[in-house]
């Protein structure tokens, strides 16, 4: 599937259901709906959540395309509706096109953690500048290991390095996407390394260091 670069905001069709727009989505690698952020009236978004939960039935949807400017079709399969949360956001009451709502569907995994097997998700804005901090404070949330605030840097190193946190490869919209997927005997024993080698302290050296000068200085 394309990755989008433009994080300008442009409305997407959804072509199963025209009265519908889409302005973010993100997927993962098997191109299944991790987050969709969803305009349309009322009756339209209704009609839509409908049809998902019927799945190949009549009528139902177990997939949708969204279309881009360049009428291109994108597919994007929805495997387990269970899984996905709704979030109304807002209601225009007052438009051109009549009473307007804004829904957002997300994987329940981008709303709290799965400490038991080690994974999360996150949809973040993109190119944020507290992207860093937002995805170490989920890793901590996740991890079942106690993880020292200034192992930061480190820690995200080798996760990205060991493929437990990756970016997820499709986003359209002003959003991106990324996966927690803990192996925890792995990181155990990587963490330990770390440890054994010096790179990773008990101790902030930082604040040792800058405690030092304040106290020289007093």
């Amino acid at each position: 599937m394309p990755t989008s670069s433009n994080a300008a905001t442009f409305l997407y069709r959804i072509d199963e259901c025209q009265d519908l727009m889409a302005d973010a989505c993100v997927c993962d690698e098997s191109h299944n709906l991790i987050f969709l952020s969803l305009w349309g009236r009322d009756t339209a978004v209704q009609e839509f959540l409908a049809r998902l939960t019927l799945g190949t039935t009549e009528r139902g949807l177990d997939h949708f395309h969204l279309v881009t400017a360049e009428n291109t079709s994108i597919p994007v399969a929805v495997a387990n509706i269970d899984r996905l949360e709704k979030r109304t956001t807002r209601a225009f009451q007052r438009t051109l096109f009549g009473s307007m709502l804004h829904v957002w569907l997300l994987d329940s995994r981008c709303v709290k953690p799965d400490r038991a097997n080690g994974a999360a998700l996150a949809i973040l804005p993109r190119d944020g500048a507290t992207r860093t901090q937002r995805l170490w404070s989920l890793v901590q949330d996740t991890c079942p290991l106690p993880l020292l605030p200034h192992w930061r840097d480190n820690v995200l190193d080798l996760l990205q390095s060991q493929s437990m946190l990756l970016s997820l490869t499709f986003a359209l919209g002003p959003v991106e996407g990324y996966r927690i997927a803990l192996d925890v005997p792995a990181l155990t024993v990587a963490l330990g390394d770390l440890i054994r080698s010096g790179v990773l302290s008990i101790t902030d050296h930082h604040e040792e260091s800058h405690g030092s000068v304040l106290a020289r200085v007093a």
